[in-house]
């Protein structure tokens, strides 16, 4: 029979279960405790004494006030409290001091505070100028200025440190030593980029219906064209999936999409009419005849037209109204363009002029002579700096914006361009027959070059429309046979604002864009040279307004009202004393009238005394006091 081995033969004795029980793994951030006895079990922990005394004195001062007891229970807690946790405090007081931030692990952060931002890309996103300030303000007003400075400070440098954040940079076409890149082909780019990018390059030979003029929308994701024979077409050109196909029987001069790809215009030989994505026509605007030229303002959601009969009509797509509808005086209207910085439309004339409208206003805001002959086409930057104009006398200009209207760069073209184009990132294109250059310039906002063109394409056809994609490197490019989608690496802006303009959206979000930006609609009457001075005060109206108040109530009502002592007790507001003090502060006042008509009166005579420039001095001078 087997028996049980007796201990201390080879078999080891059993542990005890506290003993053999495995102790739990201390963490980094808990702390120490004191190791205990050998073969000493842990157990409960003992109360203090000091607890059990406190205890006896709550029971003794309980015949006390109700609140005295409460006041005695909080200086006991908190006796208590420190006496449990004092090192948990002292962590405590340690990292609420400033420069000292610890992590869990204790380690002390060498870069303490946030991020460091350089001014020169904080001053981009800062919209405010502090040079200027309002005359004359009042103190509450001064304080909500500076509040609105320091929040759009803040905002500003919140906005440079989150564009290291962005995904994609800029990029341009660059050669080898030597190497011109108007020689490149579009057959070489398309071979030496991506697949998805080498999609982005196509041809749609249809020269049953052209010449073709074509669109894109804002998001860059859907294009539609229309040939001079009635052709209209839409269609997702990223995936190739047609929306709509019709044909309107009808000349078709210009196309443009609304606010969103669901709605088009489309300007026929007769009537303005408006198309949904699916083709159907929604409405015939009659009062819009003729049309020759379209251009939509989308965040004032107006559709201007540009008529044979030479009126410039405003039509407000959100209401379905004409705003405004001006006559140019000029003849026909073949030639518009529309500035995107600030919403004016420029025309084009055959006097060589190109004159700048807004809808308030009845004549035009200016007028600019460009050219010796007609105005061929025109063509605005994204930021409203430049503009590029092109004639019969096969000039190519651009001039500046910013107020001087002095053209910076002209070049002779062998033949006149017909349309032209501004990307996002600032490159220019024309059509000149059925070639198309495109020059680039340093950057975005920065002045074309027009030396050496950057790329050179040539077409089936001669050129009838251009326009580049939004957020995306390509030219689109309506001619006699069709159109042609061209790359032009670096044209567009690689990063889009979601919130914005969001490619890749769907149906819900964008009805919700649709509601936003229909509440927050720009009124027409807003629309000027320079919208940075409608948030301005106009001192000089503001004072003229101030004077024909003063004379039609005879008074002025702004004035400060006269001195008057408030009552006080005790036999101190007699009639006396109350006389005694409104003649102390007119006093006082007619001091302080004095003395600054004294001021003004030596700083004349300094300037009286001060020497003419460019007069010799003399030996006589040192006797002039």
């Amino acid at each position: 029979m087997e028996t049980v081995p007796r201990p201390g033969k080879g078999v080891p004795l059993k542990k005890d279960k506290l003993q053999a029980k495995r102790k739990k793994p201390r963490r980094y951030w808990e702390e120490e405790t004191a190791p205990t006895a050998a073969g000493a079990s842990p157990g409960p922990p003992r109360k203090k004494k000091k607890n059990l005394e406190l205890r006896r004195q709550k029971l003794k001062n309980a015949h006390n006030s109700k609140k005295s007891w409460s006041s005695k229970k909080s200086q006991v807690t908190k006796k208590s409290r420190e006496q449990r946790r004092p090192r948990e405090q002292k962590n405590l007081r340690e990292q609420k001091k400033p420069g000292s931030q610890q992590s869990l692990s204790g380690a002390q952060d060498p870069f303490p505070g946030p991020a460091p931002v350089p001014v020169q890309k904080a001053r981009k996103f800062c919209r405010i100028d502090k040079s200027k300030k309002l005359p004359h303000s009042l103190p509450k007003t001064q304080s909500k200025l500076e509040v609105a400075e320091a929040l759009e400070e803040e905002i500003s440098i919140k906005a440079a440190r989150s564009e290291l954040l962005l995904a994609e940079e800029p990029g341009f076409l660059e050669g080898d030593d030597g190497e011109d890149t108007a020689k490149i082909r579009q057959a070489d780019i398309v071979e030496a980029v991506d697949i998805a990018s080498a999609a982005k390059h196509f041809d749609l030979n249809l020269r049953q219906f052209g010449p073709y003029r074509l669109d894109y929308s804002r998001t860059g994701r859907h294009m539609t064209f229309a040939g001079r024979r009635g052709h209209v077409a839409a269609l997702d050109w990223v995936t190739k999936k047609l929306m709509c196909e019709i044909n309107v029987m009808e000349a078709v001069r210009d196309i443009r999409f609304l606010h969103s790809e669901a709605l088009l215009a489309v300007a026929q030989n007769r009537w303005l009419h408006i198309y949904d994505n699916q083709g159907i026509e929604l409405h015939c605007v009659r009062r819009c005849d003729r049309v020759t030229r379209l251009e939509f303002l989308p965040f004032h959601f107006l559709l201007t037209t540009a008529s044979e009969t030479g009126f410039l009509t405003y039509l407000d797509v959100s209401v379905g109204k004409i705003v405004a509808a001006l006559n140019a005086r000029a003849g026909r209207l073949n030639v518009m363009a529309q500035n995107p910085y600030n919403a004016v439309i420029h025309l084009g004339h055959s006097n060589g002029t190109v004159s700048l409208w807004s809808p308030s206003v009845q004549e035009p805001l200016a007028k600019i002579l460009c050219h010796r002959g007609g105005v061929q086409a025109v063509a605005v930057d994204s930021t409203g700096t430049y503009m590029a104009t092109s004639g019969l006398d096969h000039q190519l200009k651009v001039f500046d914006l910013r107020g001087t209207y002095q053209p910076l760069s002209a070049r002779t073209l062998p033949l006149g361009a017909g349309h032209l184009a501004f990307s996002q990132r600032g490159l220019l294109a024309a059509g000149m027959g059925d070639v198309v250059n495109i020059w680039t310039g340093q950057g975005k906002a920065t002045l074309p070059a027009l030396e050496r063109p950057y790329l050179t394409h040539r077409l089936a056809g001669p050129v009838h429309g251009l326009q580049f994609c939004p957020f995306e490197d390509v030219l689109g490019v309506g001619h006699s046979g069709g159109i042609t989608s061209m790359l032009v690496p670096g044209a567009a802006e690689p990063n889009f604002d979601g919130l914005e303009s969001n490619p890749y959206r769907s149906r819900k979000q964008r009805q919700e864009w649709e509601v936003k930006a229909l509440l927050e609609k720009v009124p027409a009457e807003l629309i000027c040279l320079n919208p940075r001075a409608l948030a301005e005060v106009d001192v000089i109206s503001l004072e003229q307004r101030k004077k024909e108040r003063m004379e039609r109530l005879g008074y002025d009502p702004e004035a400060k009202a006269p001195f008057q002592p408030k009552p006080k007790r005790k036999g101190r507001s007699s009639t006396g004393s109350m006389v005694k003090r409104k003649k102390k502060v007119l006093e006082q006042e007619h001091r302080d009238k004095v003395r600054q008509s004294l001021e003004e009166q030596q700083k004349q005579q300094k300037q009286q005394k001060a020497k003419p420039t460019g007069v010799q001095p003399s030996a006589l001078d040192r006797f002039v006091r």
